[in-house]
């Protein structure tokens, strides 16, 4: 299981990342499109996620991943259940929905950074 702010220390090393506090929910957004958002209980994770995948990902793991509420169909958007991940799964999530919304150079720089960093 993990944090909002095992969440907060990882988005804040992404680039244009910021946090902010809407209607009482933890949001991580770059300029205004948002990646992750918390429930207001943070029992859930909503992220940003390819649509014509999600349904594959829930069916697959419907314990730890669930589709948003249908207004928000629309969007590249799937749920997860904070007490079914753990850290490193968190980290990969958030990373990927980040890498949804920087442009192309942003995460070609940080994708380089990462590579020539030591692993931990």
């Amino acid at each position: 299981m993990f944090t909002v702010e095992d969440v907060r220390r990882f988005a804040s090393t992404l680039p244009r990342s910021s946090e902010h506090l809407i209607r009482d929910r933890v949001k991580f957004r770059v300029g205004k499109i948002v990646y992750v958002a918390f429930s207001r209980d943070e029992t859930l994770m909503g992220f940003g996620f390819p649509k014509e995948e999600r349904e594959a990902l829930v069916a697959a793991e419907p314990a730890k991943f669930l589709l948003p509420r249908e207004s928000d169909l629309r969007f590249h958007w799937v749920v997860a259940r904070t007490s079914a991940l753990d850290v490193a799964e968190m980290r990969e999530l958030v990373l990927d929905a980040w890498r949804m919304c920087v442009p192309k150079k942003v995460r070609a720089e940080q994708e380089l950074l990462a590579a020539t960093r030591p692993s931990p």
